[in-house]
């Protein structure tokens, strides 16, 4: 009979090896996930020096005419997200954003996390609102911005199914921030800003109406074109990198 010594060194590397190789499995795996998982637009992949800005309207309502003032000052578009809930609150000032020229998409009805919601609760959170919207503007929005920028792989796929776009943010403005100042969001949007950027602020953060005629103007200077996001992405013939960048493909639009 033939006895085979195995010693505490190839224990040690047999047990390296089965980590080594259960660790490959699990990237592999992970990998795949990844980039099989379902994104939002977060920015565009342009040549054009175009980029596009964007509040989210949920809460307060005291800086939303004087980002009115300011945009027409500066003769830029915007794109308001808004919720259901602050529709029915502010009214006048949703009429207020559509007559100024501005476009106004969805931000859902309530705010809530949209991960945490069934199918059937998704579809009325965004097809509420839409009609909301709707009833004052006459256009019914295409876009969708979850709330928290919370999504998972079935939220985009309720957002496309209802035949809107999914949209998130490239350049944060963090204008939200208790210890944000005009300096600060300033420096941050101006700073990170590149061709087919989608710029996040808030219609009643505190400094932000300060921080944005030197924000618009540094950019204009730049060489900057604003537009809406709507007319920034590709509507077809696309896809979305795992950066969240929306990239167009032979022949799209």
């Amino acid at each position: 009979m033939r006895y085979f010594i195995i010693t505490k060194k190839q224990i040690t590397l047999a047990i390296a090896v089965v980590i080594c190789l259960t660790l490959a499995v699990i990237t592999s795996v992970s990998a795949f996930a990844g980039a099989n998982r379902k994104l939002p637009i977060y920015c565009v992949d342009t040549d054009s020096k175009k980029i596009a800005i964007s509040f989210d309207a949920a809460w307060g309502n005291d800086d939303t005419h004087a980002l009115v003032e300011i945009l027409k000052e500066y003769n830029v578009p915007a794109t308001f997200f808004v919720v259901g809930a602050w529709v029915d609150k502010y009214p006048e000032s949703v009429k207020e954003l559509a007559d100024a020229g501005h476009r106004i998409q969805n931000h859902s009805n309530t705010h809530p996390y949209m991960t945490e919601l069934s199918h059937a609760k998704t579809v009325d959170e965004i097809t509420v609102c839409n009609e909301k919207i709707k009833a004052i503007t006459g256009v019914s929005p295409t876009l969708f911005r979850p709330p928290y920028g919370d999504y998972d792989d079935a939220v985009i796929e309720t957002v496309e199914n209802l035949k809107m776009y999914p949209i998130q943010w490239s350049v944060d403005s963090l204008d939200w921030k208790d210890n944000a100042t005009a300096e600060s969001i300033y420096k941050r949007v101006v700073g990170k800003v590149k061709s087919g950027s989608i710029v996040l602020f808030h219609n009643d953060a505190e400094h932000t109406p300060e921080a944005l005629p030197k924000i618009l103007k540094t950019l204009k200077d730049e060489g900057y074109e604003f537009v809406f996001i709507d007319d920034l992405i590709y509507k077809d013939g696309y896809e979305i990198k795992h950066d969240g960048t929306q990239v167009k493909l032979k022949g799209g639009e």
